[in-house]
């Protein structure tokens, strides 16, 4: 029986080796969420306690072979629901029919990656949950006005309500990372649509913060140009000092 999957770095793998850890990661997935899909399942760490779930539907994807080979041997009852490809390559909205909620102790090198799929599936989407880089899960967290606020932290929480659940040691993974790292969960708003055109709300909030040392009146000169009109003090700000609300009424300004 192959007992052991040697993590590779190339594909960002860091195996969680606590079982409480796992456990509890487990236990903060909500009651609502019935079709799973784990991203990266590794050695089955939390796909063990998924797996005795008896109200999910769940599959697992995988792309590194030996680990799709570890868990067939091992969770032979898993077979027919491992999806062996790339996450960021898959139709999220073929995989389910209805929502879908994501877990995972996602790879460090994909992870903000993965954050962005899941807005770009925030219709399908309702609840993701699971192991980030402590950085990464810190700046979806932050405030506004918070050193990590950035891009990811106000699109996340335009649409989900973020919540850090806790911080998670080095030793607890094999290989131990050189970071530490933490559990989030982020659960799709009630209403999760804003009031501004979508699609140019997620421009603004990335040239915003791509030039974050500058005022927006600098920083968003592209868009100002044909909107030579307006006179906010908002524009007087830097991106960091601006929460969802006033990213939503700045888009409005510039979309009109």
């Amino acid at each position: 029986m192959n007992n052991y999957v040697r993590a590779k770095k190339h594909l960002g793998q860091h195996f969680l080796k606590d079982e409480l850890i796992a456990a509890n990661i487990v236990a903060a997935l909500p009651d609502f969420c019935t079709n799973v899909i784990e991203v990266g399942p590794g050695m089955g760490v939390l796909t063990k306690y998924l797996i005795n779930k008896s109200d999910i539907s769940l599959k697992v994807v995988e792309v590194d072979w030996d680990s799709v080979a570890y868990l067939k041997e091992n969770y032979p009852s898993l077979t027919p629901h491992i999806i062996e490809k790339d996450f960021l390559k898959i139709d999220l909205k073929s995989v389910f029919n209805g929502t879908l909620s994501i877990i995972g102790n996602y790879p460090y090198n994909i992870s903000s990656q993965i954050l962005f799929k899941v807005l770009e599936n925030r219709d399908i989407v309702t609840c993701c949950l699971g192991m980030f880089q402590k950085e990464v899960a810190q700046r979806i967290a932050a405030p506004k006005g918070n050193k990590t606020y950035g891009i990811l932290s106000v699109l996340c929480q335009a649409f989900y309500n973020v919540e850090y659940l806790f911080t998670v040691d080095e030793h607890v993974f094999a290989p131990p990372p050189k970071v530490k790292s933490a559990v989030i969960r982020l659960m799709r708003k009630e209403n999760y649509s804003i009031e501004c055109n979508e699609e140019f709300f997620f421009k603004v909030v990335k040239t915003a913060f791509n030039q974050r040392r500058k005022t927006l009146r600098n920083a968003l000169k592209i868009y100002l140009a044909k909107n030579k009109d307006i006179n906010s003090d908002i524009l007087d700000k830097r991106a960091e000092q601006l929460g969802v609300d006033d990213f939503i009424k700045l888009t409005l300004h510039l979309q009109e």
